[in-house]
């Protein structure tokens, strides 16, 4: 079934990113489905904890990232409403050096008309789990 209410091109999703955290952890959008959504990050200084491996908050930001553009493309109408974080729980089972690369997928569980729960799997190249999540989007009225 197809989730997706806006029209929406990979590098459209990746223009979005121009000047925020997205853009400084060099996410991007590799790929979408009906009802799915793929950002992929490289590991890098940028998002490193000092033994040179992925740090945990990069996994959360990636995880965010992700749930919060597949909220963005679900609303009927994003101008009159916006997504917000509400809750976000993430459980880091391998680590990723630097120089590695680690792909976000998210799916929803819940798409309500006032929250969107989503549950993102973060995999390696070799695609076993890194890190999987579950991200709480709040829909409010947009503030002018």
């Amino acid at each position: 079934m197809k989730i997706w209410k806006q029209s929406f091109t990979l590098e459209g999703l990746d223009s979005m990113s121009a000047n925020t955290l997205s853009e400084t952890f060099d996410i991007k959008f590799v790929e979408f489905g009906d009802n799915y959504l793929i950002a992929e990050m490289p590991v890098t200084n940028k998002n490193v904890q000092p033994m040179r491996i992925l740090h945990g908050g990069a996994s959360v930001a990636l995880a965010e990232t992700v749930g919060s553009i597949a909220s963005v493309l679900c609303l009927d109408d994003p101008t009159t409403n916006h997504p917000v974080g509400l809750d976000i729980n993430a459980n880091h089972l391998r680590s990723v050096p630097e120089g590695g690369k680690v792909q976000a997928k998210v799916t929803p569980i819940h798409l309500g008309k006032k929250t969107h729960v989503w549950h993102i799997d973060i995999t390696n190249e070799a695609g076993k789990m890194v890190c999987v999540s579950r991200l709480t989007m709040m829909i409010r009225k947009a503030r002018i």
